[in-house]
């Protein structure tokens, strides 16, 4: 993935620089709060999922540790295509699209019970 080129971007609500960059066919958008703290990681990933409106663009978060409460909030309504733990500890997600559920999630709501 070295030979990949990130090009930040705007995203509305946003509190942590997000970055787009493609893989094959796949569009991916990707921001980290690792060294966030609550609501922060919430309110960054409610902001990138807007994003994420058909199967090829992808969501990517990196945080401290699994988002349970973000996880619980959009399960139903995004896929969590994968989860991997980095080697300093950190967590990678990768967010997908589904089809007519994606449409409906409440991202709006972005309180965060933990």
């Amino acid at each position: 993935m070295s030979d990949i080129k990130k090009e930040q971007i705007d995203v509305t609500g946003a509190t942590v620089p997000f970055f787009r960059y493609t893989d094959g066919e796949s569009e991916y958008i990707e921001f980290d709060t690792s060294r966030c703290g609550p609501p922060e990681p919430m309110v960054n990933a409610m902001a990138g999922l807007k994003m994420i409106d058909s199967p090829n663009k992808k969501l990517v978060m990196i945080n401290h540790k699994k988002p349970m409460g973000l996880l619980d909030k959009i399960g139903a309504n995004f896929e969590l295509e994968s989860e991997e733990k980095l080697e300093d500890g950190r967590v990678k997600l990768v967010f997908g699209y589904k089809a007519g559920a994606s449409e409906n999630a409440n991202l709006d709501d972005t309180h965060c019970a933990g």
